[in-house]
């Protein structure tokens, strides 16, 4: 491909998330057909991965990584329009505090995170020992930001943006904190930027216009993003805002990165 991977990286982070924002503002009763769809979709997203495990090419490597994003997207799709969540589904009782806090916000969302997790050793099983390992470090990768988006907003955050959340998910608003700011966001920027500089100074090393070039340069692209999707929970911006024009109603509220949504 042609499309440098920053680019392309950018791109995709882009469609992604105006495709999810689209489908999630349309009526429920089209969510099953969505979910269906962008099931089969996905799963034709894993046999391309396992197909394409042993090809070291940087077109690979651009396909691993769209792969990746379209399985990520069907696991945001399935939260979101509620499909897939976890047993509770209940407001956080107000005297709760402490371990019990963690452990009933915990019940909100573990069985999404246990079908992530499940996925991110699926896409590891199928391309172990291959070269192209494109695709399972980016749903990796998209994990790590994701668990550590949660967890700042767990801790507190100036900027929740909890207005974008969906009728049926309205509860986990509860789980929320509002605060300046928490121990663990400073650690997560460093996170997020050491991954970048990681990726980056790989594909530098690796040959031009090999695969691991490509994936390299995709995951730092893919990790910058991540970081900037944290600065919008300290920032006085609603990020939201820029994905209303993609709501498929002007009279509901758009959803949130496809990067770090929960």
């Amino acid at each position: 491909m042609s499309i440098p991977p920053l680019f392309f990286a950018l791109l995709m982070w882009f469609i992604g998330t105006a495709t999810i924002v689209w489908l999630d503002s349309r009526p429920r009763e089209t969510f099953r057909t969505s979910l269906t769809l962008a099931g089969i979709a996905a799963i034709g997203a894993v046999v391309l991965v396992w197909v394409k495990a042993d090809d070291a090419s940087a077109n690979a490597a651009y396909l691993g990584f769209a792969a990746a994003i379209v399985i990520w997207g069907w696991h945001e799709m399935s939260f979101l329009m509620g499909a897939v969540a976890g047993p509770n589904r209940l407001e956080c009782p107000p005297e709760a505090t402490g371990w019990r806090r963690f452990t009933l916000a915990t019940a909100t969302v573990i069985h999404h995170e246990l079908a992530i997790a499940a996925t991110a050793i699926l896409l590891f099983a199928v391309t172990w020992g291959e070269p192209n390992q494109s695709a399972p470090l980016t749903f990796l990768l998209l994990f790590v930001l994701r668990v550590s988006a949660k967890f700042n907003l767990f801790l507190g955050v100036p900027n929740l943006s909890d207005e974008v959340f969906p009728e049926h998910l309205a509860y986990l608003k509860s789980y929320f904190r509002k605060a300046r700011c928490n121990l663990l966001f400073p650690a997560s920027i460093l996170l997020g930027s050491g991954i970048a500089g990681w990726a980056w100074t790989a594909a530098v090393w690796a040959p031009a216009g090999s695969g691991a070039h490509a994936s390299g340069m995709l995951l730092a692209g893919l990790a910058v993003l991540g970081v900037v999707e944290h600065l919008f929970l300290v920032l006085p911006l609603r990020d939201a805002k820029m994905w209303r024009w993609a709501s498929s109603s002007s009279t509901k509220a758009s959803k949130k990165s496809v990067i770090i949504d929960l």
